[in-house]
């Protein structure tokens, strides 16, 4: 079982003091990693934002969760990679995902493929990066993706490489996490468009994909760290009354995400006891908090992280 560790997930700030100052708030409040989108809306760039962020802090992890597959060519974005790891002293966290933002495509004028063409690419690129990664010269000839005895160029700190999370909400999707990843970064799932699947948002809903990604881990499972990226949290007696953040939340996601594992509510006791039994139950020990709701989850990411 895996002990608990708590993201926060920030994509923008007005200045660069501000963007230090959060992330220096983070780390001390006791939050093990700063999480970034990867998104062409109006975020700051990750690569740069994440390296700024580890630069002004000693302990804090970065992670981008997750880096579009589609934006960046695999070598390019294994060397971007190892470049954040060195530079952070080894706290990094590469994220990987096949694309889902349909606006992000059209801003680049590029195609939004059926999901099976994403993930295809994908499929081919995750083994690349991770081979890239760790030191290896590669050469490889593949449906998407050729190099010539390829190289990042820039060696690691965290060795044999950083911790690889991949965003999945899908059977193949998880698969592809349970077989390539460290840690599975557990989501909805999205449809044709581009949007969430509230379906896929119950906990009914979220065992139903813990139980594709045990059966395809194999002996690989108890190495796995599973993750879920909240939407929206909230805690009484934080400072930001219960009543309010359900307002808040209201406007940002469907009311039958409620109740599921992707939005948390209520008292210190009630989300402690909360993530502790679906810890058991589930084996879900790693939660992404909403960069608004950094301060009011402090109290439980004090009673659990680590433990």
């Amino acid at each position: 079982m895996h002990p608990f560790r708590f993201a926060v997930q920030q994509g923008s700030a007005p200045s660069g003091e501000r963007w230090v100052e959060i992330a220096r708030r983070a780390e001390s409040i006791g939050y093990d990693v700063l999480v970034m989108p990867d998104h062409l809306n109006r975020q700051l760039s990750p690569l740069a934002a994440l390296a700024a962020a580890a630069a002004a802090t000693t302990r804090l992890r970065i992670c981008a969760f997750v880096f579009a597959n589609d934006y960046r060519h695999p070598l390019m974005l294994a060397r971007e990679a190892a470049t954040l790891d060195l530079l952070s002293g080894g706290r990094f966290e590469m994220g990987l995902g096949a694309g889902w933002m349909k606006s992000d495509y059209q801003r680049l004028g590029t195609a939004y493929d059926p999901a099976p063409r994403r993930i295809d690419r994908l499929e081919e690129a995750v083994p690349l990066i991770k081979r890239l990664l760790c030191g290896e010269t590669v050469t490889h000839k593949g449906p998407h993706y050729e190099l010539r005895r390829a190289t990042s160029g820039v060696p690691v700190a965290q060795k044999p490489r950083p911790p690889l999370a991949i965003g999945a909400g899908r059977p193949r999707m998880l698969r592809l996490a349970a077989r390539e990843a460290d840690i599975v970064g557990l989501v909805p799932g999205f449809n044709a468009q581009g949007r969430f699947l509230v379906g896929g948002a119950t906990e009914s809903a979220v065992a139903a994909k813990v139980a594709i990604v045990r059966e395809a881990a194999g002996d690989r499972l108890e190495r796995l760290e599973l993750n879920i990226q909240l939407g929206d949290a909230g805690m009484i007696g934080s400072g930001n009354s219960l009543a309010g953040s359900v307002l808040a939340a209201a406007k940002r996601a469907p009311m039958a995400w409620y109740g599921s594992p992707f939005v948390l509510f209520g008292t210190l006791a009630s989300t402690r006891n909360q993530l502790q039994r679906r810890r058991d139950r589930l084996g879900i020990s790693y939660y992404t908090i909403p960069g608004h709701a950094m301060e009011a989850m402090a109290p439980l990411v004090e009673a659990l992280a680590g433990r």
